[in-house]
């Protein structure tokens, strides 16, 4: 089954609109596995209510390997906040393989009197409420922003986007004033000073940002919010191809070229087994369900 798979075009599912990290990632993976495995993936975008749209047509899927889905945490997180949705993610979604992790950098407008952690902090204090805008609701970038405001007390306005790109795009405009926004989609405006970098939220500093403290360092003692993404098939899927698409990214991680792409995203390499990446997955939307709950987050 494996060897002869696939034997037709594969359908690349990504809930997010084009541009953003979701996206560019995606069609990084579906060009490696085209080459790779003889067949094309074609990346089809179905953005909208924080990845679902996209994570349930793969639920509805033939459980064949012709349809596939590349997500991160929003897709599962997000089960919490919609009380409708048609399917459970962690039962109706088999995981393939981890291929990143990723830090987010807290970004402001230029008019945003703050160059430091404890300027923003001391300047919002000042407000009544400050805008922030995501990628959506139950996106890491939404979930950090929401436990920030919850460590710190600021009030901070929720402005949801159907991805990262077009909520960095207003970011940029000024139409909201700050986002905690993936470093892939935000360093270049970081660069050419259209935005600027406050702190990422990782767990140690990014090569790509040398210079921005984490927001540990800045202050803010245990703060932590990474992203990650990884290929999910519908339930189902027979395991032959599901270790053949591991095996496959697997392989595409350890070349040279790719981890040089990786890079240019600041996304960490991984490589995880779909029972490792299963276990790692389930930790991780508690966690995030626990913040969602804490801090009142609702979907909009």
């Amino acid at each position: 089954m494996a060897q002869a798979y696939p034997a037709r075009p594969v359908k690349f599912m990504v809930g997010f609109a084009p541009g953003g990290p979701n996206d560019i990632l995606g069609r990084i993976a579906a060009d490696w596995l085209t080459k790779r495995l003889g067949q094309p993936f074609e990346v089809e975008n179905r953005s909208g209510r924080s990845g679902n749209i996209a994570t349930e047509a793969v639920v509805k899927a033939a459980p064949d390997g012709y349809t596939i889905l590349l997500c991160g945490p929003a897709n599962q997180i997000s089960g919490s906040l919609y009380s409708n949705l048609p399917f459970n993610f962690l039962r109706d979604i088999a995981p393939v393989v981890g291929i990143t992790r990723e830090a987010l950098v807290m970004v402001v407008h230029p008019s945003v009197p703050a160059k430091t952690l404890a300027e923003f902090i001391a300047y919002a204090k000042t407000r009544a409420s400050i805008d922030y805008g995501s990628a959506g609701a139950g996106t890491i970038t939404h979930l950090a922003a929401a436990l920030f405001a919850r460590e710190t007390g600021l009030k901070l306005q929720h402005v949801p986007y159907r991805g990262s790109a077009p909520a960095v795009t207003d970011l940029v405009a000024g139409r909201v004033p700050v986002m905690f926004a993936p470093i892939g989609t935000a360093k270049p405006f970081i660069e050419g000073g259209q935005l600027r970098a406050i702190a990422v939220t990782g767990p140690r500093r990014v090569d790509g940002l040398p210079t921005v403290p984490t927001i540990d360092e800045a202050g803010l003692r245990g703060f932590e919010a990474s992203g990650w993404n990884g290929l999910f098939a519908p339930a189902g899927t027979p395991k032959p191809i599901v270790d053949r698409l591991h095996q496959s990214v697997v392989k595409i991680l350890a070349s040279e070229e790719t981890k040089r792409r990786l890079a240019q995203l600041d996304a960490i390499p991984r490589g995880t087994d779909p029972e490792t990446f299963r276990r790692y997955v389930a930790a991780d939307v508690a966690r995030w369900i626990a913040v969602a709950r804490e801090t009142g987050t609702k979907a909009e």
